[in-house]
């Protein structure tokens, strides 16, 4: 392991349980175990995956009229949000591109945001430096676990009862197996699940008590990539960056319909121009119609094998059964059953335009 890369408070656990560790966002994590990711997928969609994901930053935005303040820099509706409803939102840039996505979580008081591990750094310095009359206070002191898959709530509840009261996209306050612990119903998997915020020196007893139960193993960064792409789910840094707008991102629905009104948020001219001229290039599904998967940075072209487009996010979806992949394409090619061509190593493959998600999302919803 290189001396520059961090580790979360479970690095001895991932090394104990066998997982194969790999840089990633300048953290020392594990991208699968002994099971394999294939198995820890399908495990994961068909029982209960745990995954580290204390590398993504936490953190708490305090201030008179917080909710205000937040939305001076994200298009999401976040005085809307009810208390202790989780909202996903988008930094924005004055050009309409997104700096990054992340969770924000209404505590009435205060904000609970987790943002990007990669762009954690220079998320905090550009809330701090645009809300110089609010406190963002890093939670470097708790880690991030989260717990998905459709037995994820029947788990959990063995250690917290009453947790599977919370519904998608809501947070409470729970003591798990007598730790205290901030608890989101949401993840990064289509699954129903929980994210959890525990403090640094009791992650590790938390992780072994919930890998001691019979439904749960351990699912690394392999497996969390597959999952996440089956259901349609953006990965910054690749499906979206700061020269991408939430309108051609197809996230259309993260622009709060108050705020399409109101505006008061960097790139609003920007945004509000392609929801009403249209945009050139949109995010699309990509279904390989052969078994090899497309990777990123995958050229897509027209039957006539002019360049349309790039594959920004591709793989093999084992609940799928077949490879996956999604990206930009020009927009006139943007329709679902459009027939394409990837440009995979020199030859044109067959490939057409594909519904997201490629499996349904089971969120819970009450």
């Amino acid at each position: 392991m290189s001396d520059d890369l961090k580790t979360t408070p479970l690095h001895a656990l991932h090394i104990e349980l066998g997982g194969k560790m790999v840089p990633f966002a300048g953290y020392d994590m594990p991208v699968q175990y002994p099971l394999g990711v294939k198995k820890e997928h399908l495990h994961t969609r068909e029982a209960c995956g745990l995954f580290d994901v204390s590398h993504m930053g936490q953190a708490l935005l305090k201030g008179d009229d917080v909710q205000d303040a937040i939305e001076t820099l994200t298009p999401s509706d976040i005085k809307g949000l009810a208390q202790n409803g989780i909202r996903y939102s988008l930094l924005m840039n004055d050009e309409g591109g997104i700096r990054d996505d992340f969770m924000v979580t209404n505590r009435g008081d205060h904000l609970y945001l987790v943002v990007n591990a990669a762009c954690k750094e220079a998320d905090y310095a550009h809330i701090a430096a645009n809300l110089p009359n609010h406190t963002l206070e890093i939670l470097e002191d708790r880690a991030l676990l989260a717990l998905q898959g459709p037995k994820a709530a029947e788990v959990l509840n063995r250690f917290a009862p009453g947790v599977d009261q919370l519904i998608f996209m809501q947070m409470g306050e729970y003591d798990i197996a007598g730790i205290p612990c901030l608890v989101s119903r949401s993840g990064y998997t289509g699954e129903d699940g929980y994210e959890i915020s525990v403090p640094n020196d009791k992650a590790e007893d938390l992780a072994r008590k919930l890998l001691g139960e019979a439904e749960v193993e351990a699912i690394g960064l392999g497996a969390r990539d597959s999952l996440r792409l089956e259901v349609g789910l953006c990965l910054y840094g690749s499906d979206l960056d700061t020269t991408t707008s939430p309108i051609e991102g197809s996230l259309n629905w993260a622009v709060g319909k108050r705020r399409r009104i109101d505006g008061g948020f960097p790139g609003h001219d920007v945004v509000m121009k392609h929801l009403a001229e249209g945009v050139s290039r949109k995010r699309v599904g990509i279904k390989p119609l052969g078994r090899a998967p497309a990777r990123a940075h995958t050229e897509v072209a027209d039957k006539d094998g002019n360049i349309i487009g790039e594959i920004t996010s591709g793989g093999f979806g084992p609940s799928f059964e077949g490879p996956v992949a999604m990206g930009y394409v020009k927009t006139e090619f943007a329709k679902i059953g459009t027939e394409i061509d990837l440009i995979i190593r020199g030859k044109a493959v067959a490939a057409e335009i594909a519904k997201l998600p490629f499996v349904p999302q089971r969120y819970y919803k009450g």
